[in-house]
């Protein structure tokens, strides 16, 4: 495993990291066991950072993830959550909610601290109040021991970097903006960079749409974007080449992200993940593809308040 410095924290994160959202069965139905031992087979490969959220099935995610950390040694992961989104629509990002966020994580997690909280999908909240409330509570909470860093996530770039600019924060965690069909990250990585703050790159298969098996009925991405993703897949069957495969060494190649989290509730398929992450991709392949996708290159959707999304 190749491990990074986590922005100006000092601390050493696994270039792949342990996506927890199918331990909520986010995905589909799981087998509870088998994810305890996809999280213990991750551990084993030298994945040392794992996020979860309690969105993440209803606090079932963080639920299986607590069972599958007992008696695990806490200082051998990084262990990451969030705050602020409990819901499809449901969102608080307050400081008393947020606060009793934690302690409830902790319970479920079977653990006295976090090493990483952070803001839930900020799009969908007042950045004000991210900025002036949230980012602060979280900030005291520091001062417990209950958690030692603290962070930001979601889709729209500049959502993200609005807070980063005005907020003290340690990490930001964008999903599915950095994968085969949108760079939009790495753009925006010296940004971050520049202020200390690491960056944390999610979803490279972009929510299943480069997964192989096809796209969630859920998937907000347009219908030219589903499209091009799926003439990726076929052009890689041609080749004989799974796009998971692609798609994984793609999204956690670039040195600039401290890690590139990518989640899986059987351990068979995250031993094939952390394999697949280090394993060299046919360049004139990525050339190919690269063709392919350049008509909707860094497409992206609308998601949040509408004063929260990214031009389009």
């Amino acid at each position: 495993m190749e491990y990074r410095t986590l922005g100006s924290t000092g601390l050493r994160v696994s270039a792949l990291g342990y996506g927890a959202s199918p331990l909520g069965g986010v995905f589909g139905a799981i087998d509870a066991a088998e994810g305890v031992r996809a999280v213990r087979t991750a551990l084993d490969l030298g994945v040392n950072f794992i996020d979860v959220s309690p969105f993440y099935g209803a606090t079932g995610a963080e639920t299986v993830l607590g069972r599958a950390l007992r008696g695990v040694d806490r200082s051998s992961y990084l262990l990451a959550t969030k705050v602020g989104r409990y819901g499809e629509a449901e969102f608080d990002f307050s400081a008393r909610r947020v606060v009793r966020s934690v302690d409830e994580s902790l319970g479920r997690l079977g653990c006295e601290y976090v090493d990483l909280i952070q803001c839930h999908d900020v799009e969908f909240g007042d950045l004000r109040q991210v900025v002036e409330e949230t980012v602060p509570a979280l900030e005291r909470l520091r001062e417990t021991g209950k958690v030692r860093l603290v962070g930001v996530t979601g889709y729209p770039l500049e959502a993200l970097a609005h807070v980063a600019d005005r907020a003290r924060v340690d990490t930001v965690l964008s999903y599915c903006r950095y994968t085969l069909l949108d760079r939009e990250l790495l753009r925006w990585t010296p940004r971050f960079h520049r202020r200390g703050i690491g960056v944390i790159n999610a979803s490279p298969l972009a929510m299943g749409l480069l997964a192989g098996s096809g796209t969630p009925a859920w998937h907000p991405a347009p219908a030219r974007l589903r499209e091009h993703a799926r003439r990726v897949a076929r052009l890689c069957r041609r080749r004989g080449v799974d796009i998971a495969r692609v798609a994984l060494r793609f999204a956690a190649a670039p040195p600039e992200f401290a890690t590139t989290v990518v989640g899986s509730a059987s351990a068979d398929e995250m031993t094939r993940n952390v394999r697949w992450a280090l394993e060299p991709v046919d360049e004139d392949l990525l050339d190919e593809i690269e063709a392919l996708v350049s008509p909707v290159l860094n497409a992206s959707w609308p998601t949040g308040r509408p004063e929260n999304s990214d031009p389009r």
